[in-house]
């Protein structure tokens, strides 16, 4: 099935350029010269959306927020597209739910790849989301989730490291998987906790501190990878 993409950027030429290397890469493309016009557009309809963020009117900051408060399209993913390069700026997007975030000038190469890696996460994890609700007694095979030398048996709930089995408890594979499912964003402790353990108010934020530790104790060199933001809480960098 051909993924279907939205690029929205003030500049016509950087939407032409986009749709012309996304298409010949095989994707569907769509393009919109402003937030305002995207707004209006069949969201839903989309894999994944690329935004500028600086606009004349409504910002591609604006643009995400509107699109993460209603319930319709708030899992669609989003990578900004900015010329803005400070890692205020990064930590603003990547906060506003965007799952990446590439700086202008861009090279086209890097572009298609962070659509890939984004767009095969999103698969992922809408998998890994209809396994937990689909009813018990089916026999459904889940994808492994990998990164790297990092790979979660997701059927057997196993973690590999460079194919070598690494013991874990239950909170700490759960953590991880979050991690892996929801890359390069900073989440703070409670909402690692209301989406690990939805309704469980026994977790505490002293609890996630620890597991974290552990867990990076556990993982070899990609305990790199969880990062810390001091006032804000913990996320999963692809690079660091």
């Amino acid at each position: 099935m051909v993924s279907k993409l939205l690029v929205i950027d003030d500049e016509e030429a950087l939407c032409e350029i986009l749709k012309y290397n996304l298409e010949r890469n095989g994707y569907e493309v769509d393009t919109a010269y402003s937030a305002e016009e995207a707004l209006t557009m069949d969201l839903p309809s989309y894999d994944l959306i690329i935004a500028d963020i600086m606009m004349e009117k409504l910002s591609g900051f604006d643009f995400a927020r509107e699109v993460r408060n209603n319930t319709v399209t708030e899992t669609i993913p989003i990578i900004f597209c900015s010329a803005l390069d400070g890692e205020d700026d990064t930590v603003c997007g990547l906060n506003l739910g965007a799952d990446d975030y590439i700086t202008k000038p861009f090279v086209i190469s890097e572009v298609l790849a962070r659509v890939r890696a984004v767009l095969r996460r999103s698969q992922i994890k809408n998998a890994v989301a209809a396994a937990k609700t689909a009813p018990a007694a089916e026999d459904i095979y889940v994808p492994d989730i990998v990164f790297e030398g990092l790979r979660l048996d997701m059927n057997q709930k196993v973690v590999y490291l460079d194919d070598e089995p690494v013991s874990l408890t239950k909170t700490e594979f759960e953590i991880l998987l979050f991690f892996l499912t929801h890359r390069n964003r900073v989440y703070t402790r409670e909402e690692i906790i209301s989406s690990v353990w939805p309704g469980n108010g026994t977790v505490t934020a002293r609890a996630i501190d620890t597991n974290i530790n552990r867990l990076r104790r556990k993982i070899g060199r990609y305990s790199n990878n969880i990062v810390t933001r001091l006032g804000f809480g913990y996320g999963f960098k692809e690079t660091y």
